[in-house]
């Protein structure tokens, strides 16, 4: 059987799972939590003009946030439009 290698994010994962941290949700949290999910979900494309060294700060914070910068725009985004 071939032994399948995960990414650390995933071992970290399956280690917290080991040790109890996850719990199932259900009723009105879950909802919340779909509803979360269903609010990041990107279906639209943009082009825009922005300054380098902006774009060049945000690739910074994002990876030391370890994610993605285009992820990390997206909520920003989000957020914004969330507090309007």
């Amino acid at each position: 059987m071939k032994k399948i290698q995960l990414s650390k994010e995933e071992r970290e994962i399956a280690q917290s799972i080991e040790r109890g941290e996850f719990v199932p949700v259900t009723g009105a949290e879950l909802d919340e939590v779909v509803a979360a999910i269903e609010a990041r979900k990107k279906d639209m494309t943009i082009t825009i003009r922005v300054n380098g060294n902006d774009i060049a700060r945000i690739k910074e914070r994002s990876q030391k946030l370890g994610i993605k910068y285009q992820t990390y725009l997206a909520e920003i985004i989000h957020r914004i439009a969330e507090h309007t």
